[in-house]
């Protein structure tokens, strides 16, 4: 199995029979971790499953002709089995959670449905807000992005049903739980994690807009997520999340 994410190569050890190759964007020095919140999703699945890895790097600008012929005209990450290129990240995870299964690798997938599609709508938001070039505009825009965060922060703070208890007469009114689904990062947490961190890092250098303090669910969930490896380890440094916006705020006269 290959993984080809954007311009950083990595060889994963599965086990003896099961290898992986990936590739993801390199940062501006052309070696540390690029801007990819799609491939650092997959790259937290990988370390949240237990795969050992060991990365090196290659400069995609004279990348290899197999690469290259891999799947032309398509941006990674994409994955390469048994002669198949899928370039859709979701089936990419789906695969990985599928053949990285119990009991050799712990399961992933969120136990609430609604986990998987919280906070789903402030990405696209965000990008909205960031690339308009229309002044007039940016106090609607960012009125929606500000939407959406308060829509993630009252999910976060809502009790999930296994926080409820049954048997008890108060009513459950705020949820302490560290992530999306609970306590435990999940495939929910891989896909919105990595954005998020982009939405904080760069709006607030290029629209002084920050995630405000009283969305307390919102920065409990970021809080708790910089405190582990799988996701602080595949992150890229602030400094090339803001080079790769660059452009953007060129764009903006800013």
């Amino acid at each position: 199995m290959l993984i080809y994410f954007q311009c950083w190569k990595q060889f994963l050890l599965l086990d003896i029979f099961f290898g992986t190759f990936c590739v993801s964007q390199a940062g501006s020095d052309g070696e540390s971790i690029g801007n990819c919140p799609f491939s650092q999703r997959l790259f937290m699945i990988l370390w949240l499953k237990g795969v050992v890895f060991k990365v090196t790097t290659v400069d995609l600008k004279r990348k290899p002709a197999d690469l290259h012929n891999l799947a032309p005209g398509t941006p990674p990450p994409f994955l390469t089995f048994s002669g198949e290129v899928w370039t859709d990240v979701n089936k990419v995870e789906e695969f990985l959670e599928e053949m990285l299964a119990p009991p050799k690798y712990p399961k992933l997938a969120v136990k609430n449905k609604e986990s998987n599609t919280a906070g789903n709508d402030i990405f696209a938001k965000f990008s909205a807000y960031i690339k308009n070039t229309n002044t007039g505009a940016n106090a609607s825009l960012e009125k929606g992005l500000l939407k959406a965060l308060k829509k993630l922060d009252n999910f976060l703070n809502s009790p999930l049903p296994d926080e409820i208890d049954a048997d008890s007469t108060e009513e459950e009114k705020c949820s302490n739980r560290k992530y999306l689904d609970g306590n435990e990062l999940t495939l929910a947490d891989c896909n919105l994690l990595p954005k998020l961190h982009v939405v904080k890092v760069v709006s607030k250098k290029y629209r002084n807009f920050e995630i405000p303090s009283e969305l307390s669910g919102v920065w409990r969930y970021l809080q708790n997520a910089y405190a582990q490896d799988e996701f602080t380890n595949t992150c890229a440094a602030d400094r090339e999340i803001e080079l790769a916006y660059q452009d953007v705020a060129k764009r903006l006269g800013k």
